[in-house]
């Protein structure tokens, strides 16, 4: 499995996991392991469209991510969609995000 893939000008990552932790700590390395898979496809989160996120609880969204989510994305005049739902992710595993970004 590749972790990105360009079709024209634009880059659809894989999903993303965190390393083993608590939830902050699992969705701040997930933004960490996306920003180098995004500079590796030649982009960056701020040409980042689209994210698609997949929280084992969904409470998790207010009670950590989107504190997260708007220091990578807070700043921007217009920020990513997302779409966020809960599903169920491997044994402690609290965070899955894939991402569509321009060139």
């Amino acid at each position: 499995m590749s972790r990105f893939r360009k079709i024209g000008n634009v880059v659809y990552t894989s999903g993303v996991t965190g390393t083993p932790g608590n939830v902050p700590s699992q969705i701040r390395n997930v933004f960490e392991k996306l920003g180098g898979v995004l500079h590796e496809a030649g982009t960056s989160f701020e040409k980042v469209v689209k994210a698609n996120i997949y929280l084992s609880d969904l409470n998790y969204r207010e009670l950590y991510l989107n504190q997260i989510w708007n220091e990578y994305f807070g700043n921007m005049e217009f920020p990513p969609s997302r779409t966020t739902v809960e599903a169920g992710l491997g044994t402690d595993v609290y965070v899955e995000i894939e991402m569509i970004a321009s060139l």
